[in-house]
């Protein structure tokens, strides 16, 4: 029996499964089975208002499940997908209202991992999966990630995530787009887009609870995290409890910005296994204000407990 097989029979039989994309890895139901649903909330100890993505194997199959596809959804998922691109859009009834948290709009997309759209495709329709992680805790980028801490769960092995942070997040209204949660695909990225093709759509960043992933905390390993603008030793640290300091870890944001995304997830899980009291990660001013890297500055900042200096989240 072959991994899709198995996962195939496990999702049939109303379980759940992990999944690998090019984010992160996927904690996996299918849209039909409402006690697969119900299982991903509570293995991942997630609240029942946080919603979940819903992966699709093509364009086509995501318009089925849609109301409101548009030229323009049409233009950014035929240029980002498959990819890390999420679009919010009207949902039909046939989606549950378990998985959009009692809202009328879906989160979908469509992954870029093999293994991954050879299951939707196996199955007929669409997963329901948010990360492989309990809730508000580090995202996993590696199989052994997701078996840390589900060991009772099949997992498909898709190896190390390509991308290594979760997808950014788009809702369309008419020809104004809000960027709900930044990633990898960045609103320069899209701004060239829509330019290419003549196009007069805005572009702007928003926070919205129908967007997954949206609290003000998330992603966070155990060790207490302190963002520094700089080397910590240029910094006042007289604010912050003097226990952190006492044994630290440390790591420099890499300059290259897919690099950083890459890494970032692995380095909070291997600083956490250091019994430091603390991690020290260094960003850059330039990385500061550098849009490629403003989805991994959104999940460095929600992971972070202190900042330095302690103005720093509000520059953004």
């Amino acid at each position: 029996m072959t991994e899709i097989d198995k996962a195939y029979k496990i999702l049939k039989e109303n379980g759940v499964v992990g999944i690998p994309t090019e984010t992160v890895y996927g904690l996996a139901a299918s849209i039909q089975s409402q006690a697969g649903i119900n299982r991903i909330f509570e293995l991942k100890e997630r609240p029942f208002f946080d919603p979940l993505i819903v992966h699709v194997n093509s364009i086509t199959q995501a318009k089925e499940y849609v109301s409101n596809w548009s030229p323009l959804c049409e233009l950014l998922a035929n240029h980002f997908w498959p990819g890390p691109l999420t679009l919010i859009l009207t949902k039909k009834n046939s989606i549950s209202d378990k998985i959009t948290s009692g809202l009328k709009t879906v989160a979908i997309r469509m992954p870029s991992n093999k293994k991954t759209l050879e299951l939707i495709t196996r199955l007929g329709h669409p997963l329901a999966a948010p990360s492989a992680n309990k809730f508000t805790k580090t995202s996993p980028t590696k199989l052994i990630d997701v078996t840390s801490v589900f060991p009772d769960l099949f997992v498909i092995d898709g190896g190390k995530c390509t991308v290594g942070i979760e997808s950014t997040i788009l809702e369309i209204l008419h020809n104004q787009i809000k960027i709900y949660r930044p990633g990898m695909i960045s609103k320069q990225e899209i701004n060239t887009l829509l330019s290419q093709n003549n196009i007069p759509a805005t572009i702007s960043y928003h926070e919205s609870p129908i967007a997954p992933g949206s609290l003000k905390h998330h992603y966070m390993p155990k060790t207490p995290i302190i963002t520094t603008l700089g080397p910590l030793h240029e910094q006042d640290t007289s604010s912050l409890p003097k226990h952190l300091l006492q044994k630290t870890a440390s790591w420099k944001l890499p300059i290259n910005a897919a690099i950083a995304a890459r890494e970032i997830y692995g380095h909070f899980r291997k600083l956490d296994q250091q019994e430091t009291t603390s991690m020290i990660i260094e960003i850059t001013p330039k990385q500061r204000i550098d849009d490629h890297f403003k989805g991994i500055l959104n999940r460095l900042f929600k992971a972070s407990s202190y900042f330095l200096p302690e103005d720093l989240v509000e520059e953004s």
